[in-house]
């Protein structure tokens, strides 16, 4: 059958260097033909910054349909574009009773993707098969319901594999608490990629790495002296200090300007937003 050039709405190309790039151009044209905005104006990101919007902001929609199809679609669309994934988690919240103000910020989205139809992601050809990861939250962020937003990436050698912008189950007294629940996603998230390896023959030549940029968090997982002021955690979250004190796992600061998974909690400036996505691997088919 030949090389794989097209599956399930994602189109492949492969370059001479060996690089892999991923996209959904066919499938981000159709979005915006069934938007009816396949001539808007774009925009050079996909929301304002530190945007927030409440539950009963704007005036509520007639007819939802269009609404609710395009944020359906939106989320498969972010297969390929974790520069939106944030955003399209937003909308994603107002599904039963958007209003007007809510489809704006669908809109700007589509205009987001109006400017960049050919941007996807860029594998590059590596033998490098450390894992490191960058973990982050942002605390009782949404004004609707004071929960933290989990938010981390993961890289194998330099290629994104896996990420996620969630809003956490509950709501989290410390910033320190919503910090450790993010960091514990994420070393589960890694723990599980490292199986696959293994189940694949792919041995790991160092411990994944975990970065935070949360000193405090970054305590508990290995200074048992801490261990009075966490007993408000769920049992869940020891696993991540299991993981270090063994050394299966290391956790290392990082300063926030460096913290790469921010774009995955909040709008950002352009030049932070444009930052970020290049650390992403994030271009367009012919770009370097």
């Amino acid at each position: 059958m030949g090389q794989l050039t097209y599956f399930l709405g994602l189109q492949i190309q492969y370059k001479e260097n060996g690089d892999l790039c991923v996209n959904q151009t066919k499938y981000a044209k159709e979005l915006l033909i069934n938007a009816g905005m396949e001539h808007c104006k774009p925009s050079p990101t996909p929301s304002k910054p530190h945007t927030q919007l409440l539950i009963s902001e704007g005036t509520p929609l007639s007819d939802t349909t269009l609404y609710r199809s395009l944020v359906r679609a939106l989320q498969y669309l972010t297969f390929t574009r974790p520069d939106i994934a944030h955003v399209v988690g937003v909308v994603c919240q107002f599904m039963h009773q958007p209003t007007d103000s809510h489809y704006y910020l669908v809109k700007r989205i589509m205009r987001c993707i109006q400017g960049t139809l050919q941007c996807g992601l860029t594998y590059k050809s590596t033998t490098n098969h450390t894992i490191l990861a960058f973990s982050d939250s942002d605390w009782v962020t949404n004004i609707n319901t004071r929960r933290s937003i989990t938010r981390f990436v993961v890289y194998l050698g330099s290629n994104p594999v896996s990420w996620q912008s969630k809003k956490q189950p509950s709501v989290s007294r410390s910033s320190t608490k919503a910090e450790y629940k993010a960091l514990a996603h994420c070393a589960a998230d890694v723990w599980w990629i490292r199986s696959l390896l293994k189940d694949l023959n792919v041995f790991l030549p160092s411990p994944p790495i975990l970065h935070c940029d949360n000193l405090s968090a970054l305590a508990l997982t290995s200074n048992p002296v801490y261990h009075s002021r966490i007993k408000h955690l769920d049992t869940d979250y020891y696993f991540v200090r299991e993981k270090v004190q063994k050394g299966d796992l290391v956790v290392q600061y990082i300063r926030t300007k460096e913290q790469v998974a921010d774009i995955f909690t909040k709008g950002l400036h352009i030049p932070s937003f444009v930052h970020h996505c290049y650390n992403l691997n994030l271009g367009s088919p012919g770009s370097d």
